[in-house]
């Protein structure tokens, strides 16, 4: 598929080679009967095209991963790990043209970008530096030790799909993918229809770092034809996006019988405690709300401050918010803070939620303005308060550059609020005193809490698990269970002394009151059993 007659005036603004998203599309085996135009939301023009991908497109790709994933998974686990820390290697070497991409397709900034592209390098070592273990057999205790033994194997499950949003389209698609190909498995990945060519860039350098053909393969089309044709080809469903479309592949995936993971919505709250130092809550709040416009999963849309602290955070954070710039360049000098939404239909949501919340009695603080002589999808950041707690705005998830704050008379307040949803991603919680924050940190119901930090600490926290509860989703990615979710375990018990039943000419009542007798001392022993294999 091939750029539009005249390349568009933004690509000129770039580094890219005229015709690099030509290239990058023909990477995709369509079978050509249609294609998708993907538009640049700085300028909102297109910028090239690429195959829409049917049913029959997904049983090519999956059929061709699950030929390359047996050869995939006789390598040793050491070599696998090279790889892909190799491929970290590169994406760091080639973040240039990784940035420019990242920028086109997601009108986002680019200290942003940045963020985003250095999360990569991250994951791979850490699972190139962890993995092995994961995938070694482990020693477990036995029925009646030491004349029984027991012992894991793990094997890959096979073929993997990833499906992956347009927001974070490098991290989502590549931190679910990374673990996946060490483990074994073969990936398919189906990016957003918005940000395929940054998925297709990757691609091309995870080969180059020697990834074997077929082993990761990339489906593009339309979500709801693409999706669920291959969440019924493949052997697991890693899913990132809507808490509406998780439940669908979750429903689906439950059908075939396959394991899934979902990282899905959230209304994250942020919570301000009378210790903490109002500057540096200030700053983490913008930072917490306003990062890629606020087109974050972890993005904080609650603030709940001390009523003794309130006047003097609102006067902090509306300063630190209204010192923003807004920007879609591609800013070589990491001047805008602030760049634009995705499309037409996310700005008409911000918009949507920030009227309703106004015409119900809300008040803006700050911002509360879509700005086209910055770029036609760009809104400004944007502070409510007096919020009614039924408005769309204090219900939903924005998932834009909006959010509000209210002041709440303690702790314990605080902590009945930020718990007052369906959702539960992310929190932050801000004291001056940590072991204060980490008290109330556990007390509130999300599967990330950071404290004194907005959401970095808890993101990049690559060995601890991340995930939400509740609306927001199920399963964990990062950590030892980001690799185990992709592994089938096996266990091979053995018997050092044949059947374990009654020998031939003992009554089976002796052997009932032999069993039984073994059975109180084993209870009363110590169990000894292997240490785990992440701690060897």
């Amino acid at each position: 598929m091939a750029l539009t007659e005249s390349p568009p005036e933004i690509l000129s603004e770039t580094n890219l080679a005229p015709d690099r998203l030509a290239a990058l599309s023909e990477r995709v085996a369509g079978d050509g009967t249609g294609t998708i135009a993907v538009r640049a939301p700085a300028t909102d023009t297109e910028i090239g095209t690429i195959p829409a991908g049917t049913e029959r497109d997904v049983d090519v790709d999956v059929e061709r991963a699950r030929e390359a994933q047996t050869g995939w998974a006789d390598r040793p686990v050491e070599e696998r790990a090279a790889i892909l820390d190799r491929f970290g290697d590169l994406v760091l070497e080639r973040r240039a043209e990784l940035l420019d991409l990242l920028q086109l397709e997601t009108g986002k900034s680019r200290n942003h970008a940045v963020e985003e592209i250095l999360d990569v390098p991250l994951t791979c070592s850490y699972y190139a530096d962890r993995g092995p273990a994961a995938v070694e057999d482990e020693r477990r205790r036995g029925a009646f030790p030491p004349a029984t033994t027991a012992r894991v194997t793990y094997d890959p499950v096979g073929v993997v799909g990833v499906i992956s949003p347009w927001n974070y389209p490098v991290t989502l698609s590549l931190t679910d993918a990374i673990p996946a190909l060490i483990a074994g498995n073969a990936v398919v990945l189906k990016p957003d229809e918005k940000t395929p060519f940054v998925a297709l860039a990757l691609a091309e350098l995870l080969e180059q770092a020697g990834l074997p053909p077929g082993v990761f393969e990339v489906v593009t089309g339309q979500g709801p034809i693409v999706g669920p044709a291959l969440i019924d080809r493949v052997d697991y469903v890693a899913f990132t996006g809507s808490t509406e479309t998780g439940r669908i592949v979750a429903e689906q995936a439950g059908r075939n019988l396959i394991d899934c993971s979902l990282e899905l919505g959230g209304k994250n709250p942020l919570v301000v405690l009378d210790d903490a130092d109002v500057e540096t809550a200030a700053r983490g709040a913008v930072q917490a709300c306003f990062t890629n416009a606020g087109q974050l999963c972890l993005a904080a849309e609650r603030i709940y401050v001390a009523e003794s602290l309130y006047d003097d955070f609102c006067d902090a954070f509306v300063g630190a918010t209204r010192r923003l710039s807004l920007g879609t360049d591609f800013d070589f000098d990491f001047e805008a803070d602030v760049g634009s939404l995705i499309d037409g239909d996310q700005l008409d949501r911000v918009e949507s939620h920030v009227e309703n919340a106004i015409e119900s009695g809300a008040s803006v603080l700050t911002g509360g303005r879509h700005r086209p002589d910055v770029g036609p999808f760009c809104y400004e950041p944007t502070i409510l308060t007096d919020v009614e707690p039924d408005s769309t705005v204090a219900c939903e998830e924005t998932f834009g550059p909006v959010v509000s704050v209210e002041p709440v008379p303690d702790a314990a307040t605080a902590i009945e609020r930020a718990n007052d949803s369906d959702y539960g991603l992310n929190a932050s919680v801000w004291s001056g005193d940590r072991d204060r924050g980490r008290a109330v940190a556990r007390e509130i119901d999300c599967g990330t809490v950071c404290v004194n930090d907005a959401y970095v600490s808890g993101w990049a926290a690559v060995d601890a698990p991340m995930g939400g509860v509740g609306d927001s989703g199920l399963g964990r990615r990062h950590g030892r269970e980001g690799i185990e979710r992709y592994l089938e375990p096996r266990t091979i018990a053995t018997s050092r002394i044949g059947p374990l039943d009654a020998p031939p000419g003992i009554p089976d009542s002796w052997y009932a009151r032999g069993m039984i007798a073994l059975t109180r001392l084993q209870r009363r022993l110590p169990i000894v059993s292997g240490l785990r294999r992440w701690v060897r």
